[in-house]
């Protein structure tokens, strides 16, 4: 039997702290054996934190005479950054980094002091979080990362005299935890070790002949295994000892239901009755995240509630729970053709942006991706129904939304088949969906589709439901606005990763099937395109004056055709078909969008320069505030000039001479200005109002600086003093 390929860390940069002795040293020597090029951390402290022997040289000089590399860093582990620049500056990068340093100091928790306290939480928790922050951005910019925190079982189970120690070892296991949800994306691990081993903390502590079998050697391998390019573990607890690991995780009972009912209380006394039930571990069962957890609340919600009505049972079988995060609404908003050419687009693709916000329709999704999923709400009214993705089509779609979305969400979406009609050439279903936080139970959004079954015959049922939500026939005049956009080329494959997975829109031969020569593109994103060409026209973008969107779809569309939204406003409703350019072909019909406010663009024809702005507002209001403190200002020593514009054309003027502490509108008087800044007068507003970074404003091109950028950042003070006065 041929011996198994050796793991190696060639290559890799490997930091362990407090690695002088014990298991640090262990771990130093292991990494260096197979290749690492390793950083040993110590102090040379002993348990309690004291002494100054440069052991790490010991071990540094051990390694380089076994053939390996390494050099020796004497920081305390506080100063996290100090040790990983060890690490750039003797080889260029760092790839592992094993939290191990550690000190006791036990007292009994009557007699701990703050010092006591403070002391133990800075070397091993804090600590921990200052040297894997420092070394992280390195992790995610070459999307390879792993990272050890070393917890304790007094940590997980708690020891007399170590309610310092046990809290902070517990602390340790919460932060890997985060970091393994955070890294996970970018490849970057964290897991826990829970070690038992002879060690500097454990010496005198143990029985002698038990400590000579807790050698560290043996928990060594199992740290360089969690921490190897070929493991996956991320977010696990590890035990180790005497040559065995095993897993460790938090378990919950199953629990008991402590009212009847939605409506009715929870006393003492029910408590009381239900604590055998409350505590049983027999059942018990371990959650992987918080959403799980979330998720399993809306079931016991679900479970008062049962009962109540017919209605409540039968969406509690027709659900879909889904946890989003900020990259799905981004895949979603390039899906229906977002783009950061387009300025009110921005804030639906770039999660940092000040306005960061989801499309309105984004739970729109829901819908097709569960019907696809689950024939189940289908044959509780048409028994014979077989899902057949060449012979279904998206009919109608409609969409209210009670508040603008979050942004990151686990939710419920609950699924009911209103009706079944009867069109003759096959099925119309007519389904509603309604959206909860499934941490706050909020209904969010509400949704009608309808979805039409070709080829289904001789159901003979109703051709009309009472159901239905009408759609409503544009204005019979020439549109009041229109916006034309190209599709992608790739559109379909790009908005199917937003879950709506049905071949049609991917695989030639099932569209070939379905009688079209290619796939076509999924209404829902020809009906995001739509929506968000009505935001940008009458609502500046801002989706939070979203209400409600309802349209027919009449023709299908194929990716890479021209998309052009015709409008016509009728007080807050706006009407809208959508056509192909190419075909003139009329592809969403009926359609209308509701606004909570319409938001009109203000026409400017031949602005006049030293017109009155908006802006001036906050120029004079720099004045007042550069005025009454003069002394201050004066400490900033620049000369700020302002150039404001109006749809890209110049319009005024204004110079802050804070050397002389002088605010007016126009050139300087003498010399030339320390930094120049050009912007929109409406962005100047915004960024007045806290609601537009500057920051922000200057990587998106919305402000132009030129000269000497940084003194640009003393200028948040005066807009900052003077902000509630606007």
């Amino acid at each position: 039997m041929r011996a198994p390929e050796q793991l190696r860390f060639d290559g890799r940069v490997v930091i362990v702290t407090g690695a002088g002795a014990g298991l640090g040293r262990a771990y130093a020597l292991l990494f260096a054996s197979r290749g690492a090029s390793v950083v040993v951390n110590d102090l040379g402290a002993s348990r309690h934190g004291d002494g100054s022997s440069k052991v790490a040289d010991t071990v540094v000089n051990e390694i380089i005479k076994n053939g390996g590399k390494a050099v020796a860093n004497y920081d305390s582990v506080i100063d996290g950054a100090k040790i990983v620049k060890t690490a750039i500056d003797a080889f260029g990068r760092v790839d592992v980094v094993v939290n191990n340093a550690g000190i006791l100091r036990d007292k009994s928790f009557s007699k701990m002091s703050e010092t006591d306290w403070d002391l133990i939480h800075n070397i091993h928790l804090k600590a921990a979080f200052k040297v894997t922050q420092a070394a992280w951005p390195y992790f995610l910019k070459q999307k390879y990362g792993r990272v050890i925190v070393t917890s304790s079982n007094s940590g997980l189970y708690g020891n007399f005299g170590q309610a310092n120690y046990s809290s902070a070892k517990m602390g340790l296991v919460g932060l890997a935890s985060t970091l393994a949800i955070e890294g996970a994306q970018k490849n970057v691990h964290t897991n826990v070790i829970v070690p038992t081993a002879a060690s500097r903390l454990t010496e005198d502590i143990l029985p002698p002949d038990f400590f000579e079998q807790l050698k560290p050697e043996l928990i060594a391998p199992v740290v360089a295994w969690l921490c190897h390019e070929k493991c996956m573990e991320n977010g696990s607890i590890i035990e180790s000892a005497l040559g065995w690991a095993g897993k460790c995780h938090l378990i919950r009972s199953s629990g008991a239901i402590l009212r009847q009912d939605l409506s009715s209380n929870v006393t003492p006394e029910v408590v009381e009755d239900k604590w055998s039930a409350i505590t049983d571990m027999s059942s018990a069962k371990h959650f992987d995240s918080i959403g799980e957890v979330t998720g399993q609340f809306m079931e016991i919600a679900q479970k008062i509630n049962s009962g109540n009505s017919e209605k409540s049972q039968s969406q509690s079988t027709n659900v879909y729970k889904h946890t989003y995060n900020s990259r799905d609404t981004i895949m979603y908003a390039l899906g229906v053709g977002a783009s950061v050419q387009i300025p009110t687009d921005f804030r639906y693709l770039y999660e940092n942006d000040s306005n960061f916000a989801v499309m309105p329709i984004f739970y729109a999704t829901h819908a097709p991706v569960y019907c696809m999923a689950s024939s189940s709400m289908f044959e509780e009214k048409f028994p014979d129904f077989q899902l057949d993705p060449t012979k279904i089509l998206h009919g109608e779609q409609y969409m209210e939304v009670y508040k603008q979305l979050p942004t990151e969400a686990t939710v419920e979406t609950r699924f009911q088949v209103l009706d079944v009609l009867d069109k003759g050439k096959g099925v119309v279903f007519e389904i509603q969906h309604e959206t909860f936080d499934s941490n706050t139970g909020e209904k969010l959004a509400k949704g009608q589709m309808t979805i039409f079954v070709v080829g289904v015959s001789g159901f003979q049922g109703k051709r009309t439901s009472p159901h239905s939500i009408p759609f409503v026939d544009p204005p019979n005049r020439k549109p009041d606005a229109s916006v034309t956009q190209q599709t992608n080329y790739d559109q379909a494959a790009l908005y199917r990763l937003s879950g709506d997975t049905n071949p049609l829109h991917i695989d030639s031969n099932i569209a070939a099937m379905a009688g079209f020569q290619r796939p076509i593109l999924h209404g829902l994103s020809s009906l995001g395109f739509s929506v968000r060409h009505i935001l940008q026209t009458y609502a500046d973008g801002d989706p939070s004056l979203f209400k409600a969107v309802k349209t027919r779809f009449a023709k299908p569309t194929f990716p890479g055709q021209t998309l052009r939204t015709d409008m016509w406003q009728e007080g807050k409703r706006i009407h809208f078909q959508t056509y192909v350019v190419e075909t003139n072909t009329p592809i969403l019909t009926g359609g209308y969008v509701d606004l909570k406010e319409t938001v009109s663009k203000q026409p400017v024809a031949n602005p006049v320069s030293g017109k009155s702005l908006e802006s001036d507002a906050v120029f004079k209001m720099i004045e007042e505030y550069v005025r009454t403190n003069p002394e201050q200002v004066k400490k900033i020593n620049a000369v700020f000039l302002y150039h404001i514009l109006v749809q890209a054309k110049p319009q005024a003027v204004w110079t802050l001479d804070l050397k002389k502490a002088e605010v007016y509108r126009g050139e300087p008087k003498s010399g030339k200005a320390d930094a120049t800044l050009t912007l929109e007068d409406a962005d100047m507003i915004q960024m007045a109002l806290g609601k537009l970074n500057p920051q922000m404003a200057f990587m998106r091109g919305k402000l132009k600086i030129t000269g000497n950028i940084m003194l640009t950042q003393k200028l948040k003070s005066l807009i900052d003093a003077g902000r509630a006065k606007l």
